[in-house]
């Protein structure tokens, strides 16, 4: 099955594409403060909420960069209908392949919940820093251990033990390159709950409405796979947050 089509089906009725809120998203919004004048770049965006909510309160000029041509899609459906007069440019490509016109020159740069396009946390804050000027801002959104994980999760789920680190370890990594920690943002379970559980909402009804589609199998088989192994061990080990770094100038 396509990979982009499995996101774009279980995230049909997300807003934002990983375990937060819109009320978190707009507590950190607010305290950006960015002048009407600010460069952004998000990278991985998603279906773009986040940059466009950032044209709506300050008017910034932006660039968003996604793989998937169906967030691509909605982002610009997005901005259109609520921001059609946005200096914000959408770009259908990895993130990991985008250069900007010149170093150093974002006033804020995101990537939240796509560290594996540079290979980890650390590659990704490492790539943003080159990216943001000197006092700019840098957003990531980085999953963490909660708790030590059981290794049969992390045999059914085939993610390497140091694949995340924990809260502090994050931290920890930015401060290492020199960044300065100013905020985290970290997510509840209510927030992994109705992030899990819109997927699995949107692929049964998906399957229901369309049973002749030949991914049907794989979609559910997927999907359900991930509830259990959510339920199981996930929900209780896994955490994530939003954090937000000052590169030094």
């Amino acid at each position: 099955m396509d990979t982009w089509k499995y996101f774009d089906i279980t995230h049909k009725n997300h807003i934002i594409c990983n375990p937060s809120s819109l009320e978190k998203y707009q507590q950190l919004i607010d305290m950006l403060r960015l002048p009407p004048d600010a460069n952004v770049l998000e990278l991985a965006m998603g279906k773009g909420e986040f940059i466009i909510r950032l044209a709506e309160q300050y008017g910034v000029n932006g660039v968003g960069v996604d793989i998937s041509p169906y967030v691509v899609r909605d982002a610009r459906a997005k901005l259109a209908a609520r921001a059609p007069a946005a200096n914000i440019t959408f770009l259908e490509m990895d993130g990991a392949d985008y250069q900007p016109d010149e170093p150093e020159s974002f006033d804020l740069t995101v990537c939240m919940g796509a560290s594996w396009i540079f290979n980890g946390h650390k590659g990704t804050l490492a790539a943003l820093k080159t990216m943001t000027k000197p006092d700019g801002l840098i957003v990531v959104g980085e999953p963490y251990w909660r708790q030590e994980p059981d290794p049969d999760y992390l045999k059914t789920a085939e993610f390497a033990r140091d694949l995340f680190d924990t809260h502090d370890g994050n931290v920890q990594t930015g401060q290492e390159l020199g960044l300065t920690l100013l905020y985290t943002l970290v997510s509840n379970l209510d927030e992994w709950d109705e992030y899990e559980g819109l997927q699995w909402h949107a692929a049964e009804n998906y399957a229901l409405a369309h049973p002749d589609d030949p991914d049907v199998p794989e979609l559910l088989g997927r999907v359900r796979a991930a509830k259990e192994e959510y339920l199981r061990w996930g929900r209780d080990t896994l955490g994530w947050a939003i954090y937000l770094f000052r590169k030094a100038n």
